[in-house]
């Protein structure tokens, strides 16, 4: 018998969770999607599809959650709109794609703003974190507490190594939809071009796009290996995903299961961190061998050249004073 299921008999069977009244059932009471735009092998599906098992162990099978790995149910911006109307429960979203609703959710992103991983989790586990799921509430989702680690993020090039701010002027760059990818590499006089993740590998292969930035770990999972050539270790975003959730969805759980849930998936968040960062381990070596070129860069340069370019001050103004200090009080001054 679950602990969960001792808890509410010694509660009395009128205040039962529904889940917890329910012997043996076959059928799961809640049956929930859970989508995410990873591949099925990223830590991010594995430890997603692990969290989901137990779940449904904890609630005796009453709340299962199937996951859609890899844009099974659509784009991106797709998916968002699915769980805005609950045709999804829940979606793992980079808070710079989320951006396109809820403007303050891209503040991870700026260029050059955090210099490791220590100061990412005290950032976004911190006031910040707190301050953006408050924005995210109020524009109809749920944000769970712990963010997922997508890493530091890479530039890869078919055509020239990029070394330093001038060799991105003119660049064909693809960048996710988001307005301050788009806004930066503007900032470094490169031409931007904005496409869905499912479509980037095919986007380069064909030339659409002459490169793509993106963190290593998924560059080696999408073989994007395959049509590149250089990889310029720029290191110029930390991008995280939002575990997201439709509100009604979610409350329509019993309190019991709400918590089980949440805590299940703040717990696979802080696994999937970990395998990142062993990814990040031995990614590099398995990329040279296959081929890819790597450049070091001298990134003071390339924020020296955001602040001269304005884009700092930009985005302090887009942001508010109050969500830029909370930024500041971790990272340091950057306008």
């Amino acid at each position: 018998m679950t602990a969960i299921r001792r808890r509410a008999i010694l509660a009395g069977t009128a205040a039962l969770p529904l889940f917890a009244i329910t012997r043996g059932a076959h059928a799961a009471t809640f049956k929930l999607k859970m989508a995410n735009n990873s591949p099925v092998t990223h830590p991010q599906s594995v430890r997603q599809k692990e969290a989901a098992e137990r779940i449904r162990k904890a609630t005796n099978g009453e709340v299962d959650i199937q996951l859609f790995p890899n844009n099974q149910l659509g784009s991106d911006t797709d998916m968002l709109s699915q769980l805005r109307t609950g045709a999804i429960d829940y979606f793992t979203l980079s808070g710079l794609i989320l951006a396109t609703l809820v403007p303050a959710a891209s503040i991870n992103g700026v260029g050059f703003a955090f210099k490791d991983y220590p100061t990412v989790w005290k950032t976004m586990d911190g006031k910040l974190g707190a301050y953006v799921r408050d924005q995210i509430s109020q524009h109809g989702l749920l944000a769970m507490d712990k963010m997922w680690d997508n890493g530091f993020r890479q530039i890869t090039s078919s055509t020239r190594p990029i070394k330093t701010p001038a060799d991105l002027k003119g660049f064909k760059i693809r960048v996710p939809i988001s307005p301050l990818w788009t806004s930066m590499f503007e900032a470094f006089g490169a031409s931007p071009i904005s496409i869905n993740f499912s479509e980037v590998y095919s986007a380069l292969q064909t030339k659409i796009a002459e490169g793509q930035e993106n963190p290593l770990s998924l560059i080696q999972i999408a073989k994007l290996y395959e049509v590149q050539k250089y990889c310029s270790l720029t290191s110029h975003m930390w991008d995280g995903f939002w575990m997201l959730a439709n509100p009604a969805s979610f409350k329509r759980l019993p309190p019991a299961a709400q918590k089980i849930v949440a805590d299940e998936l703040n717990r696979a968040a802080l696994e999937e961190r970990d395998d990142i960062a062993k990814l990040n381990a031995s990614v590099e070596a398995d990329l040279k061998s296959k081929g890819l070129q790597f450049i070091e860069v001298d990134k003071p340069a390339f924020r020296a050249k955001l602040k001269s370019a304005g884009f700092y001050a930009e985005w302090k103004k887009k942001y508010g004073d109050h969500a830029w200090g909370l930024l500041e009080s971790e990272v340091g001054t950057l306008t």
